[in-house]
């Protein structure tokens, strides 16, 4: 694994400024891409007119047959006072895209979804405030040490080969699209995260690119641990040899009860920074969203974490809009961001 604090070649004052204050992430794509009702013809173009598969759901296609939407999707989250959006990419991988026998296109997918964000990052974009554009590998719907087969423990329907294959060729699209930031999310098993690590050293070792790198997992039950059975501390520990820029929580069971595990990021991840996109709550099917917190209730809520000197980053994940986005960079715009320490020479010096 390559250590590298060589300089960034991408994203190079983004350190800075998460220093300074508190950077502001998009919210949810799949909740915004709900509200304009899309179609079954909406996710085909002409060369998908004959596919024999059904594509409405596979949002990640929306960039090739509606960049439209997405553009637009993206332009609302800047305006609310995003510093970084993500590309549409949740689920554009190799072993994602197999499930609609769409892998051939997931280069086209990233690509597309890259220089789109790049083009809706750079017009809002200004010398005082730049944005900038976080390339996201999901996990895939494929878990690398979790058994899929009750009665066969040792079962698997991935490898690490796999996984690290799919990531890069991922990633590499990302690259050429020109994304500042790598940030791989929603984890719920460390090994699949280790395989996205992995691909992206061996392609920045490759390219002789530098971007920072985020890693977010998420808790999937009130346990604390995410679902291949680490701890927040422990998953930090399993991770924390790739440098991360920042580390944190997204998705989960709403802001409430991600608040004591992100607390413990924050105390154990004391050598780097921690960002932190939960879900607008609990899902509420009665709900515009489809989850229970309007955006005053998640404002409030992360600004009671930045108020808490947690958060670096800060954002919304599953039902959250621009309008909570506005709400959250509201609420958080006069705490100061948490510092960073090494906790080995702070327990030193207690």
């Amino acid at each position: 694994m390559n250590t590298s604090t060589s300089p960034y070649t991408r994203a190079a004052a983004l350190p800075a400024l998460l220093a300074s204050r508190i950077a502001i992430i998009d919210g949810a794509m799949g909740t915004m891409i709900q509200r304009y009702k899309l179609g079954e013809a909406d996710f085909r173009n002409a060369a998908l007119q004959s596919h024999p598969k059904d594509l409405k759901g596979n949002n990640d296609l929306l960039v090739l047959t509606r960049p439209d939407v997405i553009r637009e999707i993206h332009e609302q989250y800047l305006a609310a006072g995003a510093d970084l959006i993500e590309t549409n990419t949740f689920g554009a991988t190799s072993i994602a895209q197999d499930d609609y026998d769409l892998a051939p296109l997931v280069r086209d997918m990233n690509l597309a979804a890259a220089r789109i964000a790049r083009a809706a990052a750079d017009a809002y974009s200004t010398p005082d405030h730049p944005r900038y554009v976080a390339g996201a590998l999901g996990p895939t719907p494929r878990t690398a040490s979790i058994s899929p087969e009750v009665n066969d423990p040792g079962a698997r329907n991935v490898s690490f080969d796999q996984l690290k294959d799919a990531y890069k060729e991922q990633a590499q699209a990302l690259l050429d699209g020109g994304v500042d930031v790598f940030l791989v999310e929603t984890i719920f098993d460390t090994l699949n995260a280790k395989a996205a690590i992995f691909a992206l050293d061996e392609l920045m070792e490759e390219t002789g690119e530098r971007l920072p790198v985020i890693i977010s997992g998420t808790v999937t039950d009130a346990s604390g641990r995410i679902l291949s059975g680490q701890t927040v501390a422990a998953f930090w520990h399993s991770v924390r040899h790739a440098r991360p820029l920042a580390v944190g929580l997204n998705c989960a069971l709403g802001a409430t009860v991600m608040r004591p595990y992100i607390e413990e990021l924050s105390r154990v991840a004391g050598d780097t920074f921690i960002s932190c996109y939960p879900n607008a709550g609990l899902p509420n099917p009665m709900s515009d969203t489809g989850f229970d917190e309007t955006p005053e209730v998640t404002g409030r809520l992360m600004g009671e974490f930045a108020k808490s000197g947690f958060l670096n980053i800060v954002g919304g994940c599953c039902g959250t809009t621009p309008d909570h986005i506005a709400a959250i960079a509201a609420s958080v715009k006069t705490y100061r961001p948490r510092s960073r320490h090494d906790p080995l020479f702070s327990s030193l010096a207690a």
